[in-house]
């Protein structure tokens, strides 16, 4: 089982190409740790909106009916990936894992691959 700062710490080692990782909290929409990022990708206010995003996809969810769970939701932008993973468990229900990545540095099936890994073994 891994803490919240080596988690972080793994996807920004593991996963070629990421720009910034955090874990947040989809309750409140604040991040419980943060790592990359700069001054053209501000992590905190990415967790806040991103919130936004999990939550009408789960509303969404409810209204179709639909039973199953969230592997991850990815927003493609013209340089980057940015990608929303829902931590499944019991120590991380209301929490998901966002990763923002250079689009032409990074694999998008193996950063799924080790977002996947590190969110099973995250634990809060």
């Amino acid at each position: 089982m891994a803490t919240v700062e080596v988690s972080l710490k793994d996807i920004m080692t593991a996963v070629e190409g990421s720009l910034g990782a955090a874990v947040v909290d989809y309750s409140s929409g604040m991040a419980l740790g943060t790592l990359g990022g700069g001054k053209d990708l501000d992590l905190t206010v990415a967790a806040a909106g991103n919130t936004d995003v999990i939550r009408a996809k789960l509303r969404t969810m409810e209204l179709l009916g639909l039973t199953g769970q969230i592997e991850d939701i990815l927003i493609t932008l013209e340089s980057q990936y940015h990608v929303i993973r829902p931590v499944s468990g019991r120590n991380g229900s209301g929490l998901f894992l966002y990763l923002v990545l250079d689009k032409s540095r990074s694999n998008l099936a193996m950063a799924r691959h080790q977002l996947k890994r590190i969110e099973e073994q995250l634990e809060v």
